[in-house]
């Protein structure tokens, strides 16, 4: 933390200009060694200064420096910014030319890691900032945006601050039972105050169920036999020819994916091979995959060809399907009516034909039905958003149910302690009060380098 680091902040390539970022003790003196303009470490902070990147009297580049001093800050230590030509041989000059004079190339997300470890924001707010970079849709930057202003935080903390109280009251009723000015916490009041926080914590679980799909989009899989229609869907529904379409069957040996978005979710669509038994190698790999696409996908659309009666394979994948989150979308409703299929057994049915836009239209909207979309999106997205968060918050749960399984049991109020700091810590962990360096070390090598 003591030297000083640089990477390029900026995609690499050829583009209008690029940010090479200097952070720490000795930023604003390593990059005026090779400044030639104004005296660096006399500007103000927080200003822009024109004039060239050199090394060895040779120019480098025409650059505008950007002078930030500790501690209004990214990082809170003096910071510079490079803006320097975008080209790849242009920046790499630059960022070499700061390299030999002293800094040290940055590691992937090194500049966050500083962010929070010199506490300017906490862990939740850390992953926020990749969360902005890799939004996909504009529901996913709001949560991002929201967890960044601290939203999750602050949530945690109001958690945290009364289990605080509790473990207090309990403790001073340990050690101090002779003292008669002091609220006595009975088992239960410690009861009580255990059945409020699981419900808020399990509130907090369950809606941020909906985080991924907002995140991530739903991963839909477009499943049944050679020839039903399968990529004639997947077109209409991305409004684009993507896959090709034959009458042959078995044309689709591969998957084939596209995106679109749903009331503002993503919606990751994969177009997989026609299921059957095939003595040709290249479509059994494409069946196989197929088939494991299956147990990955959110949503599975079942395609059967409503002019034909059910054949074996469509039994199997029925059944294979049965148990996932599907709609059967019964095809080619346009032509005469052969299948032989009870609709009263299943839910989720519908019919369509790729000659008209009704039916993808139904489809659609079964879809925002079933996984509630025009409710997730108007709710108030403050969700914790990864798997590492929720994991926490589940052990807190779990946690608090031992605090009150321990109640149940009428052991010792101490062991109830336990379990109490023991969720204490695990909700700490989610916002960095609490950590370990190899939990804070792999999540920042997901970043990437100069952020």
């Amino acid at each position: 933390m003591n030297d000083t680091i640089v990477a390029i902040s900026t995609a690499i390539g050829v583009g209008g200009i690029a940010i090479v970022r200097v952070s720490g003790n000795d930023a604003i003196k390593i990059v005026n060694d090779c400044f030639k303009g104004k005296d660096l470490e006399s500007v103000e902070s927080h200003t822009i200064n024109y004039g060239h990147i050199i090394d060895n009297n040779e120019i480098i580049d025409e650059v505008l420096v950007s002078i930030m001093k500790a501690p209004k800050t990214y990082t809170t230590e003096d910071t510079v910014e490079i803006n320097c030509h975008g080209g790849i041989i242009s920046t790499n000059r630059v960022l070499e030319t700061i390299l030999n004079h002293g800094a040290r190339l940055a590691e992937p997300g090194e500049f966050t890691k500083r962010a929070f470890l010199n506490g300017r924001i906490d862990l939740s707010q850390s992953e926020a900032i990749m969360d902005i970079i890799e939004s996909k849709s504009e529901q996913a930057r709001k949560i991002a945006m929201k967890q960044l202003d601290g939203s999750i935080s602050n949530i945690i903390k109001d958690f945290r601050e009364k289990l605080k109280n509790l473990l207090s009251s309990i403790e001073v009723n340990i050690d101090y039972p002779e003292y008669n000015d002091i609220e006595v916490v009975t088992k239960e009041k410690i009861k009580d105050n255990i059945n409020v926080m699981k419900k808020e914590l399990n509130e907090i679980i369950e809606n941020s169920k909906n985080s991924n799909i907002l995140k991530e989009g739903i991963k839909t899989v477009i499943v049944g036999r050679p020839n039903v229609g399968k990529s004639s869907i997947l077109n209409q529904l991305l409004e684009q020819e993507k896959a090709i379409v034959t009458d042959i069957e078995g044309t689709t040996r591969d998957i084939v994916e596209g995106d679109i978005l749903i009331s503002g979710i993503p919606l990751n669509i994969i177009d997989t091979a026609g299921i059957r038994k095939t003595d040709d190698k290249v479509e059994k790999i494409g069946v196989e995959k197929s088939l494991s696409m299956i147990n990955e996908a959110n949503l599975v659309i079942v395609v059967l060809n409503k002019n034909e009666k059910l054949k074996e394979e469509d039994k199997e994948i029925l059944e294979k399907t049965k148990d996932k989150t599907r709609i059967i979308v019964l095809n080619k409703n346009d032509l005469e009516n052969n299948i032989d299929l009870n609709i009263e057994e299943y839910d989720n049915v519908i019919e369509t034909n790729t000659k008209s836009l009704q039916g993808i239209i139904t489809l659609k909207n079964k879809i925002k039905d079933m996984f509630n979309l025009e409710q997730i999106k108007s709710n108030d997205q403050t969700y914790l958003t990864n798997a590492r968060q929720v994991s926490l918050a589940k052990q807190s749960l779990q946690s608090l149910l031992d605090a009150e399984k321990s109640l149940e049991l009428e052991l010792p109020i101490d062991m109830v302690e336990i379990d109490l700091k023991e969720c204490f810590e695990k909700l700490g962990e989610i916002i960095g009060e609490t950590y370990s360096e190899e939990i804070i070390d792999n999540l920042f090598d997901k970043f990437c380098v100069g952020k």
